[in-house]
């Protein structure tokens, strides 16, 4: 089988050097942050429209072993009314606890749940 070299400009490579020399762990770790990064509002994806009105929430139970992205994507969908861009900073902070200080994701998770609720009992409280 014959292999072809392919260049990659220098912050490819870098990356990717950097992603050679970790451990398996570490890898999966960056790969987790690299997802999350993505998924971040304005990203590949437009947003969806944000209703007028408050809607109805669409309760997605919480798997046993959920990951953080997941939980993240599961309450987003559990909230579609509320803005995720209002959430961006206390979201990321939580997400970099867990990726980079290693906080553990069921505790990072309960707190991600507590922020979307707020955020939908503001949204809820602010029409009455």
């Amino acid at each position: 089988m014959l292999t072809r070299k392919v260049r990659l400009p220098p912050d490819q490579r870098s990356l990717l050097d950097s992603y050679l020399a970790l451990a398996e762990s570490d890898r999966s770790t960056l790969l987790a942050f690299a997802e999350f990064l993505v998924s971040r509002p304005g990203r590949s994806m437009p947003e969806p429209a944000v209703p007028a009105q408050p809607t109805v929430l669409n309760p997605i139970p919480r798997p046993s072993s959920e990951t953080v992205i997941g939980a993240i994507k599961r309450l987003s969908e559990t909230y579609p009314m509320i803005d995720r861009k209002e959430l961006l900073t206390e979201s990321s902070s939580l997400m970099s606890a867990h990726i980079m200080h290693g906080r553990a994701a069921s505790a990072v998770i309960d707190e991600l749940e507590a922020l979307f609720a707020l955020h939908y009992k503001r949204i809820t409280s602010a029409g009455e």
